[in-house]
């Protein structure tokens, strides 16, 4: 028996500036602006990767929390949980508990933190998890890489032996995230079948003079080299923070921003502003990080700068930006951006500014 439960509203908030989507008035906020559900996509591309899917049984929640999935997928299961119409943290949990109590051999669910405290408020260390990543923030080591990550795990882990290793659970303060303060708590562990290559570490944040030296090198440096008439779209994170200050705007540290010829144009921007400032035009580039371990440049916190947004500006014009005390932390880069042909595109190895006028070749997988 093999549990599945999708939370329909993960990642709304992300494409459209709102840095999650915790709570019912958020949810409303990003459906005025726009937000189109990612949750059952995401869950679709990782029951693709572990087909043939007549070799599981699926325990599920009713509608939009996994039985319409599976319907359209012709897949085995059985509803043992009927949602709300409107559906909650309590349905996460209910259906969660009767899986368990269902002795299912692993419960499978797209989400992103919020999603994963919901879990383990249910199960605990119960039954392990496969966490298919589908919110704005995916702080936590219970993620796997891509979706499609997510389902080669489960066809391992049904057909195989997998290690089931205890990982962390983490969220954050959507609040203090909106208003430009990462607030990160541990909230538990959880047991997930591991594989190393497809499952992301839990986010690290690295600390220390030195490393608030190496950022302000690459701020001089990358503010130094800016060209007239171009379209910079600086994204989130301290080190490109870093770059703004030197250039003398205000940067919204956990959002994304458009500077052109010195001055910020947009603030806080979304997907949608974005593509807005590059209609008609043909020179942007493009400023973005690394999250610290995890390795993430795209699908991580910024999903403001979405695939549309990268094909537009051109996989040519990114700049990766890295101290290197950050790189030693981080074994290799990631990209999630949802679009399966441009992360193909994204892959290879890069030159990642590392300093003033320093870059080191980094492999992004």
């Amino acid at each position: 028996m093999v549990g599945l439960i999708i939370n329909p509203v993960a990642g709304m908030g992300g494409r459209v500036g709102l840095k999650g989507t915790d709570g019912q008035h958020i949810f409303l906020e990003s459906l005025k602006r726009g937000a189109e559900p990612i949750a059952k996509t995401r869950a679709l591309e990782a029951l693709r990767a572990a087909a043939p899917l007549d070799q599981y049984d699926f325990l599920t929640a009713g509608g939009s929390m996994g039985e319409d999935l599976l319907r359209e997928m012709t897949a085995k299961f059985e509803v043992i949980h009927v949602p709300s119409a409107v559906t909650s943290q309590k349905d996460t949990e209910e259906a969660c508990r009767r899986i368990v109590e269902r002795n299912a051999r692993v419960l499978v669910f797209a989400g992103g933190d919020g999603t994963a405290r919901d879990v383990l408020g249910a199960i605990d260390q119960k039954v392990p998890v496969i966490a298919i990543p589908s919110g704005v923030k995916m702080h936590s080591g219970v993620f796997s890489t891509t979706p499609e990550a997510s389902g080669r795990i489960l066809k391992i882990f049904a057909s195989e032996s997998l290690p089931v290793r205890r990982t962390e659970v983490m969220d954050i303060d959507e609040d203090a995230f909106r208003g430009g303060r990462l607030s990160a708590s541990l909230y538990g562990y959880m047991m997930v079948p591991y594989e190393q290559s497809l499952i992301q570490p839990a986010k690290s944040e690295i600390i220390g003079s030195s490393s608030e030296d190496e950022k302000d090198e690459i701020g001089q440096y990358l503010a130094e080299s800016l060209e007239d008439d171009l379209i910079y779209i600086l994204g989130p994170g301290t080190t490109v923070e870093a770059v703004a200050r030197h250039i003398g705007v205000e940067k919204t540290l956990l959002g994304v921003d458009v500077v052109m010829d010195g001055k910020l144009i947009v603030k806080d921007a979304s997907e949608n502003d974005l593509l807005a400032v590059l209609d008609g035009n043909c020179r942007a580039r493009i400023v973005v990080t690394p999250i610290g371990v995890q390795g993430f440049i795209f699908g991580r916190g910024n999903q403001q700068i979405s695939s549309r947004v990268i094909r537009k500006v051109g996989p040519k014009n990114i700049t990766v930006i890295a101290a290197p005390s950050k790189l030693r932390e981080t074994e290799r880069l990631r990209v999630d951006t949802g679009d399966t042909d441009l992360d193909a595109m994204l892959k290879g190895y890069w030159k990642v500014v590392v300093g003033y006028a320093r870059r080191s070749v980094v492999k992004v997988e």
